[in-house]
C-alpha cells in the first residue's frame, strides 16, 4: 500500500528566511578578505542571474552560486555548517510551521525536508525534527576540499518530474501527499501534490495560492 508523504520547503515554512542566497553565510565567513571579496562578486552575478532568468534556468543560478566555495576546506566547510546551523536556523524556527510537521507525522505521513542550503547544516534540524528524508544541496569534496561542484539534485526549485521520481522510488501516494511551501519558486513542488498549502507566503505564492484555493497559513513575521 503506497504512503503519503509531506514535504517542506525549510526555508519559509519552518525557518524564517534571511533574505540573502543560500551560499551567503559561508562566503561572508571566509578567513581571507581577498577570498572573501571575491566571492562575494561571484555570488552577486549569481543573484542577478536567478532574478533576470527564466524558471528553468534557476538550476544554472543555484550552480553558479556555490560555485564560489571553490576550495574551501571541507573542515571549514562542517565548522560554518555548524554555525549556521546554531546561530540562524535553530533560533529561527517557525512555531507555526513546526506544528505543521508533527500533525504530518500523527497523520502517518513521510516527513521530506527541502533545502536550498547545504545538507551539513541542515542535517541537524532534520534529526531535530524526525524527519524521514532531507533532500539538500551537496557539495563535491575531492582532496578534502570543495570543487565548487554541486552533486544531482540540484535543489533550486525542483520539478515536477523530480516528485514523481522520487514518489516511485519511496512508493508515495502523491495524490493524498502534502507540500508546504512560501515562494513563488516553491509552487512546481507543491503542484506535484494533491494537498498543497502555502506558510506565510511571498507575494508571488499567495497570488497562486489564490488562483488555485490551495490553503494558505500566516506563521510569524
Amino acid at each position: 500500500m503506497s504512503r503519503k508523504a509531506a514535504f517542506f520547503k525549510v526555508e519559509g515554512p519552518l525557518v524564517r528566511p534571511s533574505g540573502l542566497p543560500p551560499a551567503t553565510y559561508f562566503i561572508l565567513n571566509q578567513r581571507e578578505m581577498k577570498a572573501r571579496l571575491t566571492r562575494l562578486g561571484g555570488l552577486a552575478a549569481a543573484a542577478g542571474l536567478a532574478l533576470v532568468s527564466p524558471l528553468g534556468e534557476a538550476q544554472t543560478a543555484t550552480r553558479l552560486a556555490w560555485s564560489n566555495l571553490r576550495g574551501m576546506s571541507e573542515d571549514r566547510l562542517h565548522v560554518l555548517a555548524d554555525e549556521l546551523y546554531q546561530r540562524q536556523l535553530l533560533k529561527s524556527l517557525r512555531a507555526p510551521g513546526v506544528d505543521l510537521l508533527e500533525g504530518a507525522k500523527r497523520d502517518g505521513c513521510m516527513i521530506v525536508l527541502v533545502t536550498e542550503l547545504l545538507d551539513l547544516a541542515v542535517r541537524p534540524l532534520a534529526d531535530r525534527l524526525g524527519a524521514d528524508h532531507l533532500v539538500a544541496n551537496r557539495m563535491e569534496i575531492q582532496g578534502g576540499r570543495a570543487t565548487g561542484r554541486l552533486l544531482d539534485p540540484i535543489v533550486a526549485q525542483l520539478s515536477g518530474q523530480w516528485v514523481q521520481a522520487f514518489a516511485r522510488e519511496h512508493d508515495l501516494d502523491l495524490a493524498a501527499s502534502l507540500a508546504y511551501g512560501a515562494s513563488g519558486g516553491d509552487a512546481l513542488l507543491m503542484s506535484a501534490v494533491g494537498r498543497p498549502c502555502a506558510v506565510h507566503p511571498d507575494w508571488r505564492l499567495r497570488r497562486i495560492a489564490k488562483d488555485h484555493a490551495w490553503p494558505i497559513v500566516e506563521a510569524d513575521a
